[in-house]
């Protein structure tokens, strides 16, 4: 039997509150992941990598769930947050890594 998870209460609300804006995001983004060759895998660590760098814990916590269960490993989560330290600073790398260690140290 597989075990769904509850959506963050945050995204229920919107859903809730603003229900046609959601889908459309939702639309979109299935749109978006379907245009090109990337596995989910990979969009997943992307994702992860573009909301490290806007520093969203929320979105980091989202993509780092979604790369798991799209079959990225720990080690390859964290190494898509390392290779951004020349990019977006190893500050905002380090408050990303303890975001994502708030997921897989669970």
């Amino acid at each position: 039997m597989k075990k769904t998870k509850a959506l963050p209460k945050q995204y229920q609300k919107l859903r809730k509150r603003y229900g046609v804006v959601l889908e459309s995001l939702d639309n979109l983004a299935r749109s978006v992941k379907e245009a090109g060759p990337i596995d989910e895998k990979t969009a997943q660590l992307i994702q992860l990598a573009g909301a490290a760098a806007i520093k969203s814990e929320g979105a980091v916590h989202s993509h780092t769930r979604r790369a798991l269960e799209a079959g990225a490993s720990p080690e390859e989560i964290r190494h898509t947050l390392l290779l951004l330290i020349s990019t977006v600073g190893f500050p905002n790398v380090s408050a990303a890594l303890s975001w994502v260690d708030d997921i897989l140290e669970k």
